[in-house]
């Protein structure tokens, strides 16, 4: 009976701790159900003729379908979700799930989207929460609002980026970003399988985040199928498990069968991965990520018109759109060598080689794996092919939990993040949503740099060239969001925003990227021997 009456009080104080949490889920589900109505992109239509595909289609026809110009481009296991939604849909609007109504946006087909996403990121919210209960607490009598986990909540809940992409331009990333997290929250748990499987779900969610599986294989190689380090944290080969390989290999190859097992049988294979994987869509995206290709392609213009008024080049041997338009996807350099998709695997491949080597050479534990992850999904950002603005999320929210950790970390987080979530304005161009983005900003920024000042309230975060650079994007948004698009250059020149935006973001992001791999390289190991699992 005593025993009863402890776990009983102990499952409540546990639920105490926790009220916080649920305040804080609950109200940035309010928000989100307060930007229902604001503006959404073509994302929505996108998803919109997926639903469409899917229930209207069968399973054969899926990805040969082309009557919109979105094509279903996502892995099969989000083609079965969007599938899932279609049925629950229909009782809303019929009329979304034909194939023919193109650009179809009734009141019901919005609130129904909408509320998808928002239900949906329960998953993140649990993901969050695991995430939360993996950072030790230091025991020094803080006050709620200067706890670690609180903050780290507060940091993941109420992200900026992912509330404007899912909330306002309209994605499905949350639930994504939830399957991420939690199979970072198992590996910190000690739960090696589960992590295995949930990645494995995303990858066939979402093929994007194939940029960070080098450092879940590389992890779960070298701390679940080799059983214990040497006291350096070398490797002891004699620890390996053949049977543990084969139990990740299982999961693995078991989730890809189901996935993609149904397309292989009908022999179409090669038309899903030409949907996943379509090169031909060039370099950069029409927004341009802030990225390392962002520099490039500006120093490619800049030496073009030096070429041009020393008279070194001719005017008509330039291409036109990469003098004018400014944000073509198929960009021709002038000067510069033009860049492949073969040439932009190996700068990604070389950018995250020196992360995996350090993570396999040394057992560092999970944060050692979270910080190879995260420079695997910069590497990948800043030097791969059709780089999506949106995809420097797949660095920011897992450096959140880094943030809480250091000050290091903390410091490189705020440049990250204020400058990757900044790059994510043109994606919202319409008047009406100006103050919400600038506002919504404004609250995440403010209560990250207190929050995380107050967290190392004895140490200085950034230096002083840190805190200039981040100054410079005051006058860098009041130009492109208030003050150009009353300028008659807006006709002449409608990249120019954009590009400038692009290119100040893209050395934050370098900068956050050369850190972090500085504060890899110079981390003292601490290593301890490994117990067998």
């Amino acid at each position: 009976a005593n025993k009863v009456i402890f776990l009983t009080v102990m499952a409540a104080s546990r639920v105490e701790d926790w009220k916080w949490f649920l305040v804080l889920a609950a109200g940035v589900s309010l928000l989100k159900c307060l930007l229902i109505p604001t503006y959404h992109s073509t994302d929505f239509e996108v998803h919109r003729n997926w639903l469409a595909i899917t229930h209207s289609l069968p399973i054969s026809q899926w990805y040969y379908e082309d009557t919109s110009e979105w094509t279903l481009d996502y892995p099969p296991l989000f083609a079965w979700f969007e599938y899932l939604l279609s049925q629950i849909g229909r009782y809303f609007d019929k009329e979304m799930l034909a194939v023919q109504n193109l650009n179809y946006g009734s009141t019901a087909t919005i609130i129904f989207q909408r509320l998808t996403v928002i239900f949906t990121d329960i998953l993140f919210m649990y993901a969050a929460r695991e995430c939360c209960r993996c950072i030790p607490e230091k025991k020094d009598g803080k006050e709620l609002f200067k706890r670690p986990a609180f903050v780290l909540a507060v940091l993941l809940l109420w992200n900026f980026g992912l509330l404007i992409v899912d909330h306002i331009h309209f994605q499905y990333n949350g639930f994504l970003f939830g399957l991420l997290l939690l199979s970072v929250a198992r590996l910190f748990q000690n739960r090696n399988l589960e992590s295995a499987l949930l990645f494995t779900i995303l990858l066939n969610f979402k093929h994007i985040f194939l940029y960070v599986a080098p450092a879940y294989g590389i992890y779960l190689l070298r701390s679940y199928c080799f059983t214990s380090s040497k006291p350096d944290g070398s490797l002891k080969w004699s620890t390996f498990s053949f049977l543990r390989l084969a139990s990740l290999g299982l999961i693995v190859c078991s989730v890809f069968a189901v996935s993609f097992g149904p397309f292989i049988a009908m022999g179409q294979l090669p038309q899903v991965l030409s949907r996943l994987f379509p090169f031909k869509r060039g370099l950069c995206h029409a927004y341009w990520a802030p990225n390392f290709w962002a520099l490039y392609n500006v120093i490619d213009k800049a030496l073009s018109v030096i070429g041009l008024k020393c008279g070194l080049l001719n005017i008509e041997s330039i291409p036109k759109a990469s003098m004018t338009g400014g944000l073509v996807q198929e960009f021709q350099h002038t000067v510069l060598p033009s860049v492949s998709p073969l040439i932009t695997l190996i700068c990604t491949f070389i950018s995250i080689m020196p992360a995996v080597c350090c993570l396999w050479l040394k057992h560092r534990g999970p944060y050692g794996f979270l910080h190879c992850l995260i420079l695997c999904a910069l590497g990948s950002f800043l030097f791969g092919w059709h780089v999506h603005e949106k995809a420097i999320l797949i660095a920011i929210l897992p450096l959140s939990l880094l943030a809480v950790k250091g000050k290091k970390e903390a410091g490189i987080f705020l440049v990250l993040s204020t400058t990757g979530h900044l790059s994510l304005f043109p994606l919202l161009f319409t008047a009406q949503e100006l103050p919400i983005k600038i506002l919504l900003m404004l609250l995440f920024t403010v209560y990250s740099f207190s929050a995380l000042r107050d967290l190392f309230r004895e140490d200085r975060l950034l230096s002083w060239l840190e805190v200039l650079y981040l100054c410079g994007l005051i006058p860098l948004g009041i130009f492109c969001e208030l003050f150009y698009p009353l300028t008659p250059w807006k006709e002449r020149f409608p990249f120019l925003p954009l590009l400038l935006t692009s290119v100040y973001c893209a050395l934050g992001v370098m900068q956050s990227w050369l850190k972090l791999y500085i504060l890899l390289l110079n981390e003292s190991a601490t290593v301890k021997p490994k117990k067998d699992q």
